[in-house]
């Protein structure tokens, strides 16, 4: 079973963040130029908060504010659900799914380490399936 470790050594522990004072536009700016769909809002190292495309399109754009005066902090969700680097996939999926979210922060010893996505989870999933299927059919075969 793979852990969120394995993922991060895979994909390695990039992490973009903005602090909570900056503009909404600079962090819209900052996920297209990185091509992701949330940022980790962060002060002084510490998570805060997490941005994401969604909240722009229902707390800037739906709402008609300024992306340009609107500060990230006002937008944010600032109940962030984190996972530890050796929690499962699975562990991963569930939380993903049962609360509609779609990136997951790692934290290990109060640090965040990494973002696991959904992308990141479901690939590894169908890598995992993969490699099962293969053993079976090398089993069944042999």
């Amino acid at each position: 079973m793979r852990l969120v470790k394995h993922l991060l050594e895979d994909k390695g522990g990039a992490i973009h963040a903005i602090d909570p004072d900056k503009p909404v536009l600079d962090a819209i700016r900052l996920m297209a130029d990185k091509y992701i769909g949330a940022l980790l809002v962060m002060r002084d190292g510490k998570l805060v908060g997490i941005v994401s495309e969604r909240d722009y399109a229902h707390k800037v754009i739906l709402k008609g504010r300024s992306s340009a005066d609107t500060p990230v902090r006002e937008i944010m969700s600032e109940s962030v659900l984190t996972v530890a680097p050796g929690d499962s996939v699975n562990h991963c999926m569930k939380l993903v799914t049962d609360k509609r979210v779609r990136h997951l922060p790692v934290v290990d010893g109060g640090r965040v380490i990494g973002v696991v996505s959904i992308g990141d989870l479901v690939k590894a999933v169908i890598e995992d399936q993969a490699q099962e299927l293969e053993h079976m059919q090398r089993y069944i075969s042999g």
